[in-house]
């Protein structure tokens, strides 16, 4: 049977046609990389009650991008420029919580990596351009950054993107101590771009947009890790 990928969703404000509402979205590059690397995509609205059931329906997990991550979560007081989504909070950290005690592929983007981190026992850099001095990763409102990332032999982010990539950013935050997870990509200015579990059986973050690239690399790769 086709395997079925679970990709976390947005609740945010929305409009099309007459509408003017709240709604439960992701962005469809998401939709489209899961179909084009032979599973089927279902959308999952934040939900930290029905966590467990949910992951014995799934086959992988793909934790999208979005708002940054409360910094409580991590035990750092919140910078002025960090903005949160509690909801999304609380029902992915119980959604990953589930996958990760259930050994199920989990590919994690930009804030999905961040996710990782922190439910692995990470910390997060809220600023970048604080560290930085510029703003290279997002520079400007809805324009992605490029960049190189190299990636460390033998990693599993090696086998898929090849020891060096290009890659696109948009991303004001990072990974600063990435916990129990295995660093395995970095930035040419060493902002942590690749992360992995090894124990596990797929557990990936990336840092950068595949989606949105239209790289279904990172993609075929969780459903390849799937079972059969």
């Amino acid at each position: 049977m086709t395997p079925v990928v679970g990709i976390t969703a947005y609740v945010e404000p929305a409009r099309w046609g007459v509408w003017d509402t709240r709604a439960v979205l992701v962005p469809a590059g998401y939709v489209r990389m899961v179909r084009e690397a032979g599973a089927l995509p279902v959308v999952l609205p934040p939900s930290p009650d029905d966590a467990a059931d949910l992951i014995r329906r799934l086959d992988g997990l793909v934790l999208a991008g979005g708002a940054d991550i409360e910094p409580a979560h991590y035990g750092a007081p919140a910078h002025p420029l960090t903005k949160t989504r509690p909801d999304r909070d609380s029902g992915e950290l119980a959604v990953l919580a589930a996958a990760l005690d259930a050994d199920l592929p989990v590919l994690g983007v930009c804030r999905g990596m961040e996710l990782l981190a922190v439910a692995c026992g990470g910390t997060l850099i809220q600023h970048l351009p604080d560290v930085l001095g510029n703003e290279r990763h997002q520079p400007a409102p809805g324009v992605y950054g490029a960049h190189p990332a190299r990636f460390a032999p033998g990693s599993r982010a090696a086998e898929i993107f090849g020891a060096v990539a290009e890659v696109n950013s948009y991303h004001h935050q990072a990974v600063d101590d990435p916990g129990t997870l295995t660093v395995t990509g970095w930035a040419d200015d060493d902002v942590i771009e690749a992360v992995e579990l090894p124990a596990r059986r797929f557990v990936l973050g990336v840092q950068w947009h595949p989606e949105e690239a239209a790289d279904v690399r990172p993609f075929a790769a969780l459903v390849r890790a799937i079972p059969g």
